[in-house]
């Protein structure tokens, strides 16, 4: 498998993703189970052997004043449908992990939705314990928070 590579925020492969990622999002939640991500995000894609993006995901700050300052927090991690089942999530998010260790987070937390069966086998497959919702996702019945320890 190729690598995980950083983009700009103006990458064109990186805004395809992403227009995709939002697409499934609203398919799955609704509108109103899509949150943006910050200013100032780092993002990440996947590449597959050929060197074709594949998958992104994002790594933001929570600030001060949040519920938890001085985490990081993953957004958007996606794969596109066929290229699905092939480890590239499980890749991204071993980088992204990787990005918030150097960057000194002392832990790195995520969201997600019952509809959303693989990704919440994802992150608890690696690591990731539920957490108390925080934020928007208090009164979010369906909402998935987890956390995990750098």
């Amino acid at each position: 498998m190729a690598d995980v590579e950083e983009r700009s925020p103006e990458d064109a492969e990186l805004a395809v993703l992403l227009k995709a990622a939002f697409d499934e999002l609203v398919t799955r939640n609704g509108a109103e189970g899509r949150t943006q991500v910050k200013d100032g995000a780092r993002y990440f894609v996947a590449l597959d052997d050929d060197g074709q993006a594949v998958g992104c995901g994002a790594l933001q700050v929570f600030g001060p004043g949040t519920a938890h300052p001085g985490d990081a927090e993953i957004k958007r991690v996606y794969v596109m449908p066929g290229a699905r089942g092939r480890g590239y999530a499980r890749k991204l998010l071993a980088a992204l992990e990787e990005a918030a260790r150097s960057a000194g987070h002392p832990a790195i937390r995520l969201t997600t939705a019952e509809q959303q069966p693989e990704a919440i086998a994802l992150y608890e497959s690696s690591g990731y314990a539920r957490t108390a919702p925080w934020g928007k996702y208090v009164n979010e019945p369906l909402a998935r928070c987890y956390g995990k320890v750098l």
